[in-house]
């Protein structure tokens, strides 16, 4: 029989970080970045949700994020409007 590992956390917080270099080691836009991050947040969703963790947090919107070009700072919140209407 499988070993036992425990209750889940109650709460876990992840920062996300990262999907625009994701995206610049491809040779792709930085919004094909943050479009596979919005997939990876679908996936961590679903499998908190399978393991039985409460709540999730995530943060995906730091201070220094306004710093970006004003372009990608409004892709990133289109992005996140789109994101949240749909889910």
């Amino acid at each position: 029989a499988p070993k036992s590992h425990g209750a889940p956390p109650v709460h876990v917080a992840i920062i996300m970080d990262g999907n625009g270099r994701w995206a610049k080691s491809r040779g792709l836009p930085r919004t094909a970045g943050h479009r596979r991050g919005v997939e990876a947040v679908r996936e961590t969703v679903r499998a908190a949700t399978d393991l039985g963790i409460a709540y999730l947090t995530l943060y995906g919107f730091s201070s220094e994020n306004w710093n970006r070009p004003p372009t990608e700072v409004s892709d990133l919140m289109g992005l996140l409007r789109f994101y949240l209407r749909g889910e």
